[in-house]
């Protein structure tokens, strides 16, 4: 009889263990779930993260090389002042 108890005792403790271990589950194939969302959208924001790295280097290149043919105008300009000033400094001696 008092094995029949204890028997009965197991069953009612593994059969509630059972039902425990569905649940964790059910908890962690939801949170598979979301991780894979997640992981989909974290993967959009790096494509959209790739092509703005992408535009902006090619809009800074052209800046740079804006900027390089600016300094070159204003060096060839330089050049030619300092000539006509060397001519005008003549004139007046």
């Amino acid at each position: 009889m008092e094995n029949d108890k204890m028997f009965e005792l197991m069953e009612k403790m593994y059969a509630e263990m059972q039902n425990g271990f569905k649940k964790v589950d059910v908890r962690l194939n939801k949170m598979d779930e979301g991780f894979d969302k997640t992981e989909g959208k974290l993967a959009k924001v790096e494509d959209v993260v790739l092509k703005i790295e992408d535009d902006h280097g090619k809009k800074i290149d052209a800046l740079l090389d804006g900027y390089k043919q600016n300094s070159e105008q204003l060096a060839r300009i330089e050049s030619e002042v300092e000539k006509h000033e060397e001519v005008i400094i003549r004139r007046i001696k």
